[in-house]
């Protein structure tokens, strides 16, 4: 018999990347600040949001495994719609509380047009409309393209992990074609109320199931191959990355078609995932799992905020678009609102630890 399953300790790798992840999407999300040469998708074909995608994956994935062997097929599943409808929840509350702040500013704070520059338009003038469309994950005006990626991966995690279980790898092959597909315009997801899907979740579900494979394996004690090829070939992707964007940024000289690596976003583009990919494997085979540097006060704060990552998030899209509008009236105050909004975004994870620690010490 298979030795039980154990829950694995808590690596702090995952919750330092995660917190330096969060950092990086809000200063992402903050328009025209310069601390955006500081973050690694100024240098690179991906960005945070391609990690944070894996790692969520990678995450629920052993989770689930983790249930399923402990409860059976049933209760994992159970387990993961749960999370799903949590997560839907909470990009629902984002939704309309984004909304009101949008609509106030319209209405109350000299910026006019920001119900039509920032795509609220449609539910202003057709509620009606709006709501369901709303419900159903395709309206998205700016900042809400993210969440839904996550909400349609934890529902496709549960058939994907099962299927896992009785072919291993082949259960990839379904994704990676619907991948394929959305990458050629063969299929697409329907955007309503004139706004553009984000991030199409025909194409990033193909790296959020990646990660789940990889968290599954994880689990079961499989290990990351550590070949020298594949070191040299993740090294070599990201230093065509780094290239890129030198002459993207126009640093040196090169030919124009570089830039287009760095293009298609919202269709996880094949340099995008590759990158992503690439960069992910490197951290893993060289950063260890615990290391000195990540029990400093920096090391700490980081983890706090990864631990905490959704609620930070979604502070985060408050408090980016609040910057930007109040820099482009006042660039000068820029790099001081920026500095303080991580400051809050660190607030608000110290303030979930203790909550979590009250939670605790009351059930004991």
């Amino acid at each position: 018999m298979p030795a039980p399953l154990a829950r694995p300790p808590r690596d702090l790798r995952l919750d330092v990347l995660r917190g330096w992840m969060q950092i990086s999407i809000f200063i992402s999300h903050v328009v025209g600040t310069s601390l955006a040469w500081g973050i690694h998708a100024a240098w690179g074909l991906s960005d945070s949001s391609e990690m944070f995608v894996l790692l969520s994956g990678f995450t629920l994935g052993s989770v689930f495994s983790l249930k399923l062997a402990r409860g059976g097929a049933v209760a994992a599943l159970r387990d993961m719609l749960g999370r799903a409808f949590r997560l839907y929840r909470t990009h629902l509350t984002v939704f309309f509380m984004f909304a009101a702040m949008v609509i106030a500013a319209d209405m109350f704070v000299p910026m006019p047009f920001a119900v039509d520059r920032f795509g609220w338009r449609f539910l202003v003038d057709m509620p009606w409309a709006a709501l369901p469309a709303a419900a159903a994950m395709l309206y998205q005006p700016d900042f809400m393209g993210i969440l839904p990626v996550f909400v349609v991966g934890m529902l496709l995690l549960g058939p994907f992990m099962l299927l896992q279980q009785r072919i291993g790898a082949w259960a990839l092959a379904p994704s990676f074609l619907l991948y394929v597909a959305a990458n050629l315009g063969w299929v697409a997801t329907p955007a309503l109320g004139g706004t553009t899907i984000a991030f199409e979740p025909l194409a990033w579900q193909f790296i959020y199931l990646l990660g789940a494979w990889s968290g599954r394996r994880a689990l079961h004690g499989e290990p990351l191959p550590r070949a020298p090829w594949m070191l040299a070939l993740a090294a070599a992707i990201l230093i065509l990355g780094f290239a890129a964007r030198l002459v993207e940024h126009g640093f040196v000289a090169g030919p124009g078609l570089a830039a287009l690596a760095l293009q298609h976003k919202e269709v996880l583009a094949p340099a995008r995932l590759l990158h992503a990919l690439s960069l992910a494997y490197l951290v893993a085979i060289l950063v260890p799992r615990h290391a000195d540097w990540m029990e400093t006060a920096p090391g700490r704060a980081l983890a706090a905020i990864g631990r905490h990552s959704l609620r930070v998030f979604c502070t985060g899209l408050f408090l980016a678009w609040g910057v930007s509008r109040i820099t482009e009236v006042h660039p000068e105050l820029g790099l001081i609102l920026v500095l303080s909004g991580i400051a809050a975004l660190w607030t608000v994870a110290v303030w979930s630890e203790g909550r979590v620690a009250a939670r605790s010490a009351a059930i004991r």
